[in-house]
């Protein structure tokens, strides 16, 4: 098991090597770059408005030795909590902005390591396949909520709770192996079903890509480049270990 989910990690860092491989870089990079001034602006806007966002908390009329002291059991939840939301919302806008060059990304991974690339669809056949793909999306999003739900709830059940956080842990790990290798077996016309069948066939292996995904995503300036080495890790490891 321990040996499954280390060679599962292993590939996001193939995917780091990979994403700089030539024919490759260039579908990386654009969004890396995306990626680096959405944080970037985030930053500089949550340092600018900070103290400001601070004050509007705390009512004017208290004494000042009062508002200082306020200020500084305040200031480290205040920070924690802005930091959470602001890595969470811009993750997810990052990855957003960021989707339209992860199929290319994938199919250039591909290319590199097989010489190969997937058979495109006709323009004809993917208009006619729309329906399905929407469906297909809504199948995701039912699959991520009848997780979520029970997940929130379990977290506030008093003692057992305690547990909690370590499978908001995993459950997150796993959404991010979902969501990256989405873009290898999409491009195969995978549906979301298949996908999930192919990725539980060998779960230790493919949650320890995602844990080693997440764990990285946390790291302030890395996480920029994250979501294109995570798509090239991902599809290596699709090519490599669960392509039949």
């Amino acid at each position: 098991m321990i040996a499954n989910l280390s060679k599962g990690a292993g590939y996001l860092f193939k995917g780091f090597q990979l994403m700089n491989q030539q024919g490759v870089r260039r579908f990386a990079y654009l969004p890396m770059a995306i990626n680096i001034l959405l944080f970037s602006s985030a930053i500089w806007l949550g340092y600018s408005q900070f103290d400001a966002w601070l004050n509007s908390l705390l009512p004017s009329w208290l004494p000042d030795w009062l508002m200082t002291a306020l200020m500084w059991l305040i200031l480290p939840i205040f920070t924690a909590l802005v930091s959470i939301i602001v890595f969470f919302s811009f993750s997810i806008v990052a990855n957003f902005l960021a989707s339209p060059f992860n199929g290319p990304l994938a199919e250039a991974v591909e290319r590199s390591l097989t010489g190969q690339t997937p058979t495109a669809l006709p323009w004809q056949q993917i208009i006619k396949d729309t329906p399905s793909v929407l469906w297909n999306e809504l199948k995701k999003i039912k699959y991520f909520l009848l997780w979520i739900i029970p997940l929130f709830i379990f977290s506030w059940i008093p003692v057992v709770n305690i547990v909690a956080p370590v499978l908001w842990f995993l459950f997150s790990a796993w959404m991010l192996t979902l969501e990256y290798h989405d873009y290898p077996m999409g491009n195969h016309h995978l549906k979301f079903p298949a996908q999930r069948d192919k990725l539980k066939s060998q779960r230790t292996l493919t949650l320890g890509f995602g844990i080693a995904t997440l764990a990285v995503t946390m790291i302030p300036i890395v996480n920029f480049i994250v979501i294109p080495a995570a798509v090239a890790g991902a599809t290596a490891l699709y090519i490599e270990q669960l392509k039949a």
